[in-house]
């Protein structure tokens, strides 16, 4: 199926282009900067209603500054399949330095099962060999809950800068104090 077969209101979901949510296009605009896990939950918070799990990617710039908001794939009501080609493509297209990606639990359980581990894993290699900086996976519900996957630990740095060393400093710091 070619370009020019594609409809003009199919062709973004055809692209795998992301059709931002309001809230996410005003915080790319406003270059919000993610520096804790509550400020990539901010920025997707908005999916977290949806009654089928989606998996997301946040692009973000050198600064942590949010390029984009990506929707990459739709699933069932307790599972969606997710590949690092999909996750990772559109921050190739973004010129990303670093990656979160998020999805929802639409049963509001936050807890991750064994193939939330599995993905992390596979997608934190995948970034370290592909030069991102694999910011953090939160599994996120209704009611506001979420599950940081860096914040628990889950996740090994593979970080470079200052801004970086902030993020890592600070969720080391919450884990010392519990």
């Amino acid at each position: 199926m070619g370009e020019s077969s594609v409809s003009p209101m199919a062709r973004p979901l055809f692209w795998g282009e992301n059709m931002s949510g309001a809230e996410e296009k005003e915080m790319a605009e406003r270059g919000a900067s993610i520096r804790y896990p509550e400020d990539i939950y901010s920025v997707v918070r908005h999916w977290a209603k949806r009654r089928e799990e989606n998996f997301l990617t946040v692009t973000l710039n050198a600064a942590h500054g949010v390029i984009k908001v990506h929707h990459i794939t739709k699933g069932l009501v307790n599972r969606t399949m997710v590949h690092p080609h999909e996750c990772f493509c559109p921050a190739i297209k973004d010129y990303a330095s670093s990656v979160a990606v998020v999805h929802n639990h639409p049963s509001g359980n936050v807890n991750p099962s064994a193939e939330d581990d599995a993905i992390t894993e596979r997608l934190s290699q995948a970034a370290c060999i592909l030069g991102f900086n694999f910011m953090d996976h939160l599994i996120i519900a209704p009611g506001g809950n979420f599950f940081s996957f860096r914040r628990e630990g889950m996740i090994k740095d593979n970080f470079t800068g200052e801004e970086n060393r902030e993020f890592i400093g600070y969720l080391a710091a919450e884990r010392r104090s519990r």
